[in-house]
């Protein structure tokens, strides 16, 4: 059997000092933040369709982050991330895949997942952590899963999605089906010892992964400049030896165009590809942040003009795809469609206590049991503390 040798570097006289800062890395833009097209440009092949179902899911996705935001602040659900300006990201990359593709989010990608068909009954019941919900009332609000629509749950742990990728990417080369894996994550998350392992061990083993990092200026309240001191994560992925991509994250057509050569490498080659798709939060990270701490108003409306949203739907009025009533008519009943499921989930009982050990293992077992006679006994102890609904304690 050969031995795999690393191939050696050219050899010279001259001592060679490289800069890190002197590599600068373009961002790949089609649609200037009017919405329209630099000159010579070549768009991606985009039916109407298509176009207008990415269209109507940025719009549900705005208003489903304003509604829930709201309800946070109401008090009717705990916790809420919103995806205020990166909803371009997400979208365009989740139409350039196979359906059969998986996805690994972070937790900013409920457009990869709606745009999946993930329903908003769905998302609320997730929000809500009632008994209609996938997760069975385990997870945090925002921590989203589906298996049948290829989207692996979401964790809280930071980055921990990165090294998962790079395995089931794996598998699936392994598998030899032709599918692929994309995992979203921040530029924060970067920062994590996961994100090394994991961009490392796909390059050398040459796995069909897609890394999207959403570049969108702050890990909570860390500007990127006090992050890292490189031309942003693109130029990781250099140093992995893989295939990189920039590209202007509030851009869906561009978005769209360089996640399907992303995908293309990626299963055709088996090339892991790292795309860094540049945005800005215009939320705080969560409900919990108050992002006025550490940026300035003058900031934010800086990027407000940079809208993705605005942008595709200029594109999408001079291609007379759409036109404006139609698309304000369509925005209000979104509204409506979300605030109805809203009402309706928050009725919806919570899970069965019992739901807890369920599934954890085929027959629950001693300790898992006595963990939840436990429990049962603690609620039965204050019950003005937990839900009237009682989940079948008695």
């Amino acid at each position: 059997m050969a031995t795999q040798t690393t191939q050696q570097p050219d050899v010279t006289t001259s001592m060679t000092v490289i800069d890190g800062h002197a590599l600068r890395i373009p961002m790949f833009q089609l649609l200037d933040q009017d919405g329209v097209p630099h000159p010579d440009v070549t768009l991606p092949e985009l039916d109407k369709e298509l176009a207008l179902k990415m269209f109507s899911t940025m719009q549900f996705i705005r208003v489903l982050d304003e509604r829930m935001i709201a309800a946070q602040r109401q008090g009717r659900i705990s916790f809420y991330l919103s995806s205020l300006g990166e909803e371009a990201a997400s979208i365009g990359s989740a139409a350039a895949l196979q359906f059969e593709d998986m996805i690994m989010g972070q937790y900013r990608e409920q457009g990869s997942l709606a745009f999946r068909g993930f329903s908003v009954e769905q998302f609320m019941n997730q929000l809500f952590s009632n008994a209609k919900d996938l997760g069975k009332g385990r997870q945090m609000p925002v921590h989203y899963g589906c298996a049948e629509l290829n989207f692996m749950t979401i964790s809280s742990p930071l980055g921990t999605q990165i090294p998962q990728a790079t395995g089931y990417a794996f598998g699936q080369k392994q598998a030899g089906e032709g599918h692929c894996t994309l995992v979203y994550f921040g530029e924060g998350a970067a920062s994590e010892g996961d994100f090394h392992a994991g961009l490392n061990m796909a390059s050398v083993l040459k796995v069909p992964a897609i890394f999207f990092c959403r570049n969108n200026g702050y890990a909570i309240s860390t500007p990127v400049a006090e992050q890292l001191a490189g031309d942003g994560i693109a130029p990781r992925g250099v140093g992995y030896g893989m295939k990189t991509i920039r590209v202007d994250g509030n851009d869906i057509l561009a978005v769209y165009a360089a996640t399907q050569e992303a995908r293309r490498l990626a299963v055709e080659e088996n090339e892991p590809v790292l795309i860094e798709a540049m945005s800005y939060r215009m939320a705080g990270h969560s409900t919990s942040d108050d992002p006025t701490g550490y940026r300035t108003r003058d900031e934010e409306n800086a990027w407000r003009d940079k809208c993705p949203l605005k942008r595709f739907r200029q594109y999408l009025l001079s291609k007379g795809w759409i036109n404006e009533a139609d698309t304000d008519a369509q925005q209000q009943q979104v509204k409506e469609a979300v605030l109805a499921a809203l009402k309706e989930a928050e009725q919806v009982p919570v899970p069965h206590i019992d739901e807890i050990i369920a599934d954890v293992y085929d027959t629950p077992t001693q300790q898992l049991q006595q963990q939840l006679e436990a429990l049962k006994a603690h609620v039965r102890k204050y019950p003005d503390a937990y839900p009237k609904t009682s989940q079948g304690v008695k």
